[in-house]
């Protein structure tokens, strides 16, 4: 088992990782702590993992809530069913809600969890590498609007992380890929060493080899869990973690939230990133053209479908929570490990790449 904390001045919560976390109550046990837990889970991840958690959950008062898988069902109306469960429970403020599942449930149940009663605790038991290695650490919740992604949110950290490297196996293999998007912007924007591990063992990740795996997951976490340390509400440092995600969101809203997984869209935003950091003279284009070359290696998709609207994408963009005052702010780079804060970009050179990159062939 790997342990290590999150530490927010006076405050910190424990990371766990380790095969058959879930199945181990004794590693999860004490971030409940009061007598209801609701469990929050999907369609998908039921059958597999649900029986093993509540089996761990034997004395306590129970429920659970199961919603459609995916991230159109990341709205207020399946919040409205959260809380709806929360109340047939007759939860009280120190009731516990255990998300276990991928971002989509991560990111509802967090934001479920502080609404009711102005803020329960909740526990993080994420079952796919994207939230494993990204969204279930550092508190960010929210739902998606039909005019863009996590428009409404609210920071709440959870009392823990579990992480159970063995609910990989059961992971689809596009959803693997997925996550392994978010494991390479780790590298990407502020460590060229464990970039170069990556480039060195991407067909081991590909493989799914569990040492390569476990340590893949660990250190995404601890850079995480220290970026979160320094700057819990994303004042600063925390959003260089948003590298490719303007782009990426904006993607993943044209497309109605269907045709691209988060990390997938998250890929092509990143090489987006990098190829703009190029023109503006920022960086090099030999590292744009290296982080084609992983990302390709590992099948993760980095071209815009053609039938994009470059026009159209570039208003998604302008609704990024990390634009100020109606200029959009992006996370640049000045090469792999070295991500900056770019702000006012001008509109023309995005749209003039945008449109570049609809116009290639892929």
């Amino acid at each position: 088992m790997i342990e290590f904390d999150v530490a927010l001045g006076d405050r910190s919560y424990p990371i766990h990782i380790g095969n058959d976390a879930l199945r181990n109550a004794a590693v999860w046990r004490h971030a409940i702590g009061g007598r209801q837990v609701l469990v929050l889970t999907n369609a998908t991840v039921a059958p597999l993992y649900l029986e093993t958690v509540v089996a761990g959950l034997g004395g306590l008062q129970h429920a659970s809530v199961i919603l459609e898988d995916g991230e159109q069902h990341k709205t207020f109306a399946n919040v409205a069913r959260v809380l709806d469960a929360l109340a047939r429970l007759g939860a009280n403020r120190d009731a516990t809600l255990i998300a276990l599942g991928g971002g989509v449930i991560g990111d509802l149940g967090g934001f479920a969890a502080s609404c009711w009663m102005r803020g329960i605790d909740f526990v993080q038991m994420p079952t796919t590498l994207l939230a494993m290695v990204d969204s279930s650490v550092g508190g960010k919740t929210g739902v998606n609007l039909p005019a863009g992604k996590n428009l409404v949110g609210a920071f709440h950290q959870p009392r823990a992380v579990i992480i159970d490297p063995s609910t990989l196996a059961t992971l689809p293999r596009r959803e693997y890929l997925s996550g392994l998007a978010e494991v390479v912007k780790i590298g990407a924007i502020g460590d060229s060493t464990f970039y170069a591990w990556l480039e060195s063992h991407a067909d081991a990740l590909l493989a799914r080899d569990a040492d390569v795996l476990d340590e893949a997951i660990a250190t995404s976490c601890r850079h995480k869990a220290g970026v979160v340390g320094r700057d819990e509400r994303e004042q600063g440092e925390r959003a260089l973690l948003n590298f490719g995600h303007t782009f990426g969101h904006a993607i993943e809203a044209e497309s109605g939230y269907g045709q691209f997984l988060h990390g997938e869209a998250v890929a092509i935003g990143m090489l987006l990133a990098a190829r703009l950091s190029s023109a503006l003279g920022r960086a090099a284009q030999a590292d744009a053209d290296r982080l084609a070359n992983l990302l390709g290696r590992l099948d993760l998709p980095t071209r815009l479908p053609q039938d994009s609207d470059p026009q159209r994408l570039l208003d998604r963009m302008r609704l990024d929570k990390k634009s100020v005052s109606g200029k959009l702010r992006l996370i640049l780079w000045r090469g792999i490990g070295a991500a900056e804060i770019v702000g006012d970009v001008d509109e023309r050179t995005i749209l003039d790449l945008l449109r570049s990159a609809a116009d290639t062939p892929g």
